[in-house]
C-alpha cells in the first residue's frame, strides 16, 4: 500500500496484465488510441501495427538493443509510434526540439550517439543540414516513418526488452546534456506498468477512461511521459500542434477531456480570456490537470481552481527524476506549497556547505528517489556534481515546513544577489503577473557597481506599453513588496523569448548585460 498525503494507492493489485498499451490494443483494436491535430483519429490496433513495422523496419538496418533512435517530430502518432517502438525494442529515444538551429540539433545527434534520426517534414531541412555537419549517414536520415515501415510485417517483433527515453536538459549552462539511465533488463510490459502507475499518485486509476489533452510538445520530457503513461492505461491522446487558449476550451468541450498536463504559464494566458469566452466552454469533464516546470503563483492558482474546481494537482520533478506532489486540497491548506515527497522519494534542503537547515529555512533542494541513478551523458564531472550521498539537485532553491511540505524560491542560478541579499524573482513575477495590464514578465539581475546585482524586470503588456504604465507597474509592485525587491527598471517586450511548452529563455534577455563581466551564481 502506498501512502501519499491524503490518498493511499493500492499497487499489490495490480500487475502487468491490468495495463500497457500492447495488451490493451490487442483486446481492444477499435478503440482511438490518438487523435492527430488534424483530427484524424489513429486506432490502438493500427498504432500498434506500425510500431511493430517500425522495429522491424530499423532492425532491418541493423540497429540492436542499447541503440539510439533520435526524433525531430511534431506532435503527430509518429512521435508516439517511435515512441513505442523504441520502448519494446530495448532502445534509447532522445526527443530533440524542432525549433533548434542545425549546430544544435547535429550536437545532440552526435553526443548521443544516434543510430537513426526520424524527422517531420517541417523539420526536413535543418535536419538534412544539421546531418551534413556531422556526416550523419544519409541511410540513417528519415523523413516521417512510413518509408521505415514499408512491406514490415506488423507482427509483434521477438526478443523485446525495455527501452528507455533519453532526453537533453535545456542547456541553461553550457550545453545541453543527455540525462542516461540504465536499460531495466524486463519485458516492455512490466516497465510499462511501472511508469503508468506514477499517475496513481494523482488519484488516476487504471481501467478508468479517459482523455488526455497533450498540449505541448513531445520532444519535453514530462509531456512525453504523462501522454505515454495515459496511454498506457487506455486513455486517448488528443494531439495538437499549438496551443493557444481558447483552442483549448474548445477541445476539452468537444472531446471531454479529463486530463492534461500544464505549466503555470498556460494558466495565466486562460485567465487573460474575457470572461464570456471562458464560460462558453463546458469544463466539467476534467478531473486531473497537473502542472510542474516553474512556479505558480499562489494567486493563478487560486483563481484556476475556482475556475475549473478541485481538479489541479502539482508535482516537482525534472528530468533527472523526482519529487513531490501535492492535492488541491492539500495547496489550498498550503497556498504555495508543491506538496509532500512521492512515496519513494526523500527530499533534502542543504545550504551551501551541504548541512541541513532548520524547517522554513531556504537552501538548495535534493532528491533522492529509491534507489534510482542517472548520469549526465559523457559529462563525468557534471554527473558527480549533481549527486551527493545518494540525493541528486538540479540547483533549485527552496524549503521544508514544519510538516514536511516543500516550498520552492526559484532557481539558484536565477537568484539575484544585491547588498548580499538573496532575492528570488518567481516572487517579484507572481506580483507583477497579477497586475491586469500585464500579460507575461520576467525578472532578473543586472549588474550594478555598488551592489553587485539590481532588479531587472521586463514586461510583455496585455495592452500596449508606455511610461504610464511603467510608474503604474512600480506603484503596484511597491504595494505588495519590500523595497530591496523592487525593480529598479522596467523595459517592454511585444513578446517573451518562451518556447511552445511555456519555459522562458531568460538568458535570452538576461545575458546582454552580462557580457563580459561574470555573475557570481
Amino acid at each position: 500500500m502506498f501512502h501519499f498525503g491524503t490518498r493511499s494507492c493500492t499497487v499489490s493489485r495490480m500487475s502487468s496484465s491490468d495495463v500497457g498499451f500492447w495488451k490493451i490494443a490487442t483486446e481492444a483494436p477499435d478503440r482511438v488510441a490518438v487523435i492527430e491535430p488534424d483530427g484524424t483519429e489513429i486506432r490502438a490496433g493500427a498504432l500498434l501495427a506500425r510500431a511493430n513495422q517500425l522495429v522491424h523496419g530499423l532492425r532491418a538496418l541493423g540497429l540492436k538493443a542499447g541503440d539510439c533512435v533520435a526524433t525531430v517530430l511534431d506532435n503527430s502518432a509518429a512521435m508516439i509510434e517511435t515512441f513505442l517502438a523504441a520502448h519494446q525494442a530495448g532502445w534509447y529515444i532522445t526527443p530533440i526540439n524542432w525549433h533548434l538551429t542545425a549546430p544544435e540539433i547535429a550536437y545532440i545527434l552526435d553526443d548521443c550517439d544516434a543510430a537513426a534520426v526520424i524527422s517531420s517534414p517541417k523539420a526536413a531541412g535543418v535536419v538534412e543540414e544539421a546531418c551534413a555537419q556531422i556526416d550523419f549517414p544519409a541511410a540513417a536520415r528519415f523523413v516521417g516513418t512510413e518509408a521505415l515501415r514499408e512491406a514490415q510485417p506488423s507482427t509483434l517483433p521477438d526478443k523485446r526488452s525495455a527501452g528507455a527515453s533519453m532526453t537533453y536538459t535545456s542547456g541553461t549552462t553550457g550545453k545541453p546534456k543527455g540525462v542516461r539511465r540504465p536499460l531495466v533488463p524486463a519485458p516492455p510490459e512490466v516497465v510499462a506498468t511501472q511508469q503508468a502507475l506514477f499517475l496513481m499518485l494523482f488519484g488516476i486509476r487504471a481501467g478508468s477512461p479517459g482523455v488526455h489533452y497533450v498540449g505541448a510538445p513531445l520532444y519535453h520530457t514530462a509531456v512525453l511521459n504523462f501522454a505515454t503513461n495515459h496511454l498506457h492505461l487506455g486513455h486517448t491522446l488528443v494531439l495538437v500542434d499549438k496551443w493557444e487558449p481558447e483552442n483549448m476550451l474548445q477541445a476539452i468541450a468537444k472531446y471531454r477531456v479529463t486530463s492534461s498536463h500544464m505549466v503555470p504559464t498556460q494558466f495565466n494566458r486562460l485567465l487573460k480570456l474575457p470572461d464570456d469566452v471562458r464560460a462558453r466552454y463546458d469544463v466539467s469533464s476534467l478531473s486531473h490537470v497537473i502542472h510542474s516546470a516553474a512556479p505558480c503563483p499562489v494567486d493563478t492558482k487560486k483563481k484556476m481552481l475556482a475556475w475549473w474546481g478541485p481538479c489541479i494537482y502539482e508535482y516537482y520533478a525534472a528530468s533527472e527524476g523526482g519529487g513531490t506532489a501535492c492535492t488541491p486540497q492539500e495547496w489550498l491548506a498550503k497556498p504555495g506549497t508543491v506538496g509532500k515527497p512521492w512515496p519513494i522519494s526523500q527530499i533534502r534542503v542543504l545550504d551551501d556547505a551541504h548541512q541541513p537547515v532548520p524547517a522554513g529555512t531556504v537552501g538548495t533542494v535534493w532528491i533522492k528517489m529509491g534507489d534510482h541513478k542517472f548520469e549526465y551523458h559523457r559529462d563525468a564531472a557534471k554527473t558527480g556534481d549533481a549527486w551527493r550521498e545518494g540525493f541528486f539537485t538540479v540547483g533549485d532553491a527552496g524549503y521544508l515546513d514544519e510538516d514536511g511540505f516543500l516550498f520552492l524560491c526559484d532557481r539558484k542560478a536565477d537568484m539575484i544577489i544585491s547588498g548580499g541579499v538573496n532575492i528570488y524573482p518567481a516572487e517579484i513575477e507572481a506580483v507583477l503577473l497579477s497586475h491586469p495590464d500585464v500579460a507575461d514578465v520576467a525578472v532578473f539581475g543586472i549588474p550594478d557597481e555598488d551592489w553587485g546585482e539590481q532588479v531587472k524586470a521586463v514586461v510583455q503588456p496585455a495592452h500596449g506599453s508606455s511610461d504610464a504604465l511603467a510608474s503604474a507597474l512600480g506603484a503596484y509592485a511597491a504595494e505588495r513588496l519590500a523595497k530591496y525587491k523592487l525593480p529598479k527598471s522596467i523595459d517592454f517586450v511585444a513578446e517573451m523569448p518562451r518556447d511552445p511548452n511555456g519555459k522562458l529563455y531568460k538568458r535570452k534577455l538576461r545575458d546582454p548585460y552580462w557580457a563580459g563581466r561574470d555573475r557570481a551564481i
